[in-house]
Order: structure tokens, then C-alpha cells, then sequence
């Protein structure tokens, strides 16, 4: 063990191995361990304090410093800087994983129809078995129907990709956390294709739904037409168009300024669950399914980062140590502790300009 020493120079007390307790005796070097240091600055009494297993040489005594898997564990764990190609990269390969996925799970029509006509009973059971009512009091207005068909095909991505945009400029420090709820809500969906086949209202047998995109030839939706062999026409149970849609707007609406925008950000998924009923797309527990994922979603980014999304800082601190303000960085106030490096002196230029 060392004792402290002081460097006149410097002003400031620093560890090493001490002449006086190198010659001393083995009972005072095992007196002086036992003593305390003194906590004023200046002072030459008293030993440093022994060094935990978990403490790193060079830093200040009683810090754990954890090194190895525990600490590459920790900086995966606390919110970073995206970046820019690797979140594009990310969201593509994960979706192409995700179409394929749920398109390679077996269709399963007989147990599909079973499940729906199981669906359709227990709704009727319960009282509220509107899905047909309001499939028809909407086609019954063309302008309309057309309008959430498009919706219904459409603002599902535009919506999603535009709030991550958003997410990455103006609050980089919550996206990642945020971006965990999605995916995981996601990856469970998969899940229940798998386990729960059901096919939609629109392809019940015996049913008197109708086909809203088939009947007004809607172009560009996967939902039915000359798309529908393009992906898979019996995994409704749960419901992304509600799953992606709330997590868009609770996320709106928990980290926008403006009320406006907190606003719409509670009636797109409202909007959203009319419209997957209206189209013949969903039954409402089908909406249900999408929220239990949501919640599960929002448990792991929990358990993960320790804390909801909308509670981790805004800001965060790139590798260079500016904070990143969407796109642009601004250099972070520099702790107390630390002393300003002193400006660089440049050359003086000769009056002649040489």
C-alpha cells in the first residue's frame, strides 16, 4: 500500500509508494493502512484506500470502474447516438425479414375459417358484433370507402417511417429505446400467425361482408385483388395497422410540444380502428391482439434501457462529445472538475504579411 504524496508543482495529491513506508516496520506499514486519508486537499496524512477488485488503476478511489462483458453490456444498454445508414439498414433488412416471415407461415384456410367463425360467435356473444354494420353504412358512400382503402394501404408505413424520422432528428436520445418497442411488438406478432391463424371478416364463408378493396378495385393494396397472393391473407390476429398506429400515437403524443400535434396523434389510431372495420380488413379484437403486443413492446424497452422512452433524456452525447441536436451537434458544457484547455497560440504574422 502507498501513501499519498503532493506534488508542489501541481497542487494536487497523487498515489504512489512512499520512502518513509517503504523503511518503516511491518506494524506501522499495517497502522497506517488501517488510517483514514485526509479528505482536504494539500495534506500529505494518512494512506489512499484500498482498491476494490471492480476498481480501475488511475481513477479516483471508491469508483467502480467495471470492465469486460458487464461494461460492453452497459454501453448497450445506455441510450446512444443513432446513426444514420445503420438505422436505414436496420429497418430494411427488418422488414424484408418480417414480410418474409409472416408470408412463409402456413396459411392453414381450415383452421383460419374456424378461428373466425370462433371470433365472430364470441363477439355476437358479447353484443357487439358491429363489424358488418359499419362495413356496410361506409361502402355505402363510395368517396369514403375509397378514401380508407387507400388509408388502410397506405399511411400504415408512411405514418410509421415518418414519426421514426422524427424521432431521430428531434429526440435522438429516446429513438432507440423507442425503436426497441417497435420491433419487439412486432417480432411477438409473428408469434401469433403462427399459433393463431384467422382469416378477416372479408373472407369468412357464410358471412355478408364485403370486400371493400376487391369491389372498388383499389389499386396498390396487398389486402386483396391481384396482390393478395403476395402475402398472407390469413394472419389478422394480431393487428399491426393497430399496433404500429397506437405506438405512433402515444409516442406523439407523450414527446410533442404542440397540442395540435398531440392531438392527431390520439385520433390516428382511432381513426385507424375504424377504418381496419370498415374495410372488412379486422375484427375489433383483432385491435385487442395489437395492443397486448404493444404492451409487451413497451415491457422489454422497460426492461431493457430501465426506463420508459419518453423519460430518457432528449440529447445525448456524440462520440466527439457534442450533443446531437437532430442532425446538427453543439459542443456540451464542460464539467467543473475539468480545466479548460488553453487556446491555441498561433503564429504572428509580420507586418509585411510574410
Amino acid at each position: 500500500m502507498g501513501e499519498t504524496q503532493v506534488s508542489a508543482q501541481e497542487g494536487r495529491s497523487t498515489a504512489g509508494p512512499s520512502p518513509i513506508a517503504s523503511a518503516a516496520a511491518p506494524e506501522a506499514a499495517a497502522a497506517s493502512a488501517t488510517a483514514t486519508a485526509p479528505r482536504a486537499s494539500g495534506t500529505t496524512g494518512g494512506t489512499s484506500p484500498r482498491r476494490t477488485s471492480g476498481e480501475t488503476p488511475g481513477k479516483a478511489p471508491g469508483i467502480t470502474v467495471k470492465t469486460g462483458w458487464p461494461a460492453r453490456l452497459l454501453a448497450l444498454r445506455t441510450p446512444r447516438s443513432p446513426r444514420l445508414w445503420f438505422e436505414i439498414l436496420l429497418i430494411a433488412v427488418s422488414y424484408w425479414l418480417y414480410s418474409l416471415v409472416r408470408n412463409a407461415v402456413p396459411e392453414q384456410k381450415a383452421a383460419a375459417l374456424r378461428n373466425a367463425d370462433w371470433i365472430w360467435s364470441a363477439e355476437k356473444s358479447l353484443g357487439l358484433a358491429f363489424e358488418e354494420t359499419v362495413n356496410h353504412a361506409v361502402n355505402s358512400v363510395t368517396w369514403l370507402i375509397v378514401s380508407m382503402n387507400y388509408y388502410y394501404a397506405t399511411l400504415h408505413f408512411v405514418v410509421t417511417i415518418g414519426v421514426l424520422v422524427w424521432l431521430f432528428r428531434r429526440h435522438p436520445g429516446r429513438y432507440a429505446a423507442t425503436r426497441l418497442v417497435l420491433f419487439a411488438t412486432t417480432a411477438v406478432a409473428l408469434l401469433g400467425y403462427y399459433l393463431y391463424p384467422l382469416a378477416p371478416p372479408r373472407l369468412m364463408n357464410g358471412a355478408n361482408f364485403i370486400d371493400t378493396v376487391l369491389l372498388h378495385e383499389t389499386w396498390g393494396s396487398m389486402a386483396s385483388g391481384n396482390f393478395k397472393n403476395m402475402s398472407n391473407q390469413y394472419a389478422a390476429m394480431p393487428s399491426m395497422h393497430i399496433g404500429w398506429s397506437l405506438w405512433c400515437g402515444l409516442t406523439i403524443f407523450a414527446l410533442a410540444s404542440a397540442p395540435w400535434a398531440r392531438i392527431l396523434g390520439l385520433l390516428y389510431p382511432t381513426l385507424t380502428l375504424v377504418v381496419i372495420v370498415a374495410t372488412a380488413n379486422h375484427f375489433w379484437l383483432d385491435a385487442v391482439g395489437g395492443m397486448v403486443c404493444l404492451a409487451f413492446g413497451y415491457g422489454v424497452s422497460r426492461v431493457w434501457y430501465g426506463s420508459l422512452p419518453h423519460r430518457l433524456p432528449k440529447w445525448v452525447p456524440d462520440r466527439r462529445g457534442r450533443r446531437l441536436t437532430g442532425l446538427r451537434s453543439a459542443r456540451l458544457p464542460r464539467p467543473a472538475s475539468e480545466p479548460e484547455p488553453e487556446p491555441e497560440r498561433r503564429p504572428e504574422s509580420s507586418p509585411s504579411g510574410v
